[in-house]
């Protein structure tokens, strides 16, 4: 039985409520917050919906596990589920069941079609108790994020906290968080997203989601162009360790880093899909290197690994 916190029992006692400090969280839960008082914050509280488990739904719900929190998932796919109830969490048949009794919801889905029919076509909006915070973390871009926003009920805030790290990362408690929204709602959710990893507060809505473009097309152009410089070390007889340790001591050395990654699970496929939505937003602006990244992308021969395996579709067959 865990203590009931100070906040709690001074909230409580000003309204001449009776409730003793050795009452569980749980307990404290699923009292009936009245008299218009502040509800209790993020940092307390413990029942969390995650829509989606893919391989970065996945890592985050192990972290929100291991640091203690209660966790509901659903995913379309769901045998994709197991692994997190396995450790702990409880699977819903469906998003409306997965958020109806949820103190915070997060998505980790694939693209802005998957978000908006899992939260709204689906029915899931509608089973959202009023004022409870919904953290969307997929790579949707900002035009989405703020299409979502004029979909869900009023009285549902939006952050948008797409994140910055590898799925290692989301486990260990290493992500950088780009959370945009309003101050007040960025703040009661800022002690979740806390253990997560690093909060990096953007701004409006939409400005969490727009920062993650920026910093996806400095990769994926980044990625493409040691890809592109290994393959001309072929073509001059350089070998490739040689080139990928000359290539690590220059400005492309953060570059050789994830492009040599063997840890890492960004797929091709997804990264074209974030490449398509810089373009979406740049219009008919030049930004040569970016459609040059996405048409390699696109091609990729293998959609589903990581993008550190264009490097690979540039070598002699022999090295492969």
């Amino acid at each position: 039985m865990e203590p009931c916190s100070a906040t709690a029992r001074k909230t409580w006692s000003a309204f001449s409520c009776i409730v003793t400090c050795s009452r569980s969280m749980a307990a404290m839960h699923k009292s009936r917050w009245w008299h218009g008082f502040p509800s209790p914050s993020l940092a307390d509280m413990f029942e969390i919906a995650l829509l989606g488990t893919g391989t970065m739904g996945t890592a985050i719900g192990r972290r929100l596990l291991a640091t203690g929190h209660r966790l509901t998932v659903w995913n379309r796919t769901s045998e994709r589920t197991v692994p997190l109830v396995d450790a702990g969490a409880r699977v819903a048949g469906s998003p409306a069941e997965a958020v109806r009794d949820a103190d915070v919801v997060i998505t980790m889905l694939t693209d802005a079609v998957a978000v908006r029919h899992t939260l709204v076509d689906s029915g899931a909006a509608l089973a959202l108790r009023p004022g409870t915070p919904v953290i969307e973390m997929s790579t949707i871009g900002p035009r989405a994020v703020a299409e979502l926003a004029t979909l869900l009920p009023a009285g549902v805030p939006l952050v948008d906290a797409p994140v910055a790290g590898s799925a290692g990362a989301a486990e260990t408690g290493q992500l950088v968080v780009l959370a945009g929204g309003e101050k007040t709602i960025v703040d009661r959710v800022a002690p979740l997203l806390e253990t997560l990893g690093t909060v990096r507060r953007c701004g409006d809505s939409g400005r969490g989601a727009a920062l993650k473009l920026v910093l996806n097309t400095a990769l994926i152009t980044a990625v493409t162009a040691v890809a592109d410089a290994l393959a001309v070390a072929d073509a001059v007889g350089v070998d490739r360790r040689t080139a990928i340790d000359a290539l690590g001591t220059g400005p492309l050395g953060g570059a050789i880093a994830r492009a040599t990654a063997t840890d890492a699970a960004f797929a091709a496929a997804l990264a074209a899909k974030d490449a398509r939505l810089a373009l979406d937003v740049l219009g008919d602006a030049p930004a040569p290197l970016l459609r040059a990244a996405a048409s390699a992308l696109a091609a990729a021969p293998h959609p589903e690994g990581d993008i550190a395996r264009l490097a690979d579709s540039a070598a002699p067959e022999e090295q492969k």
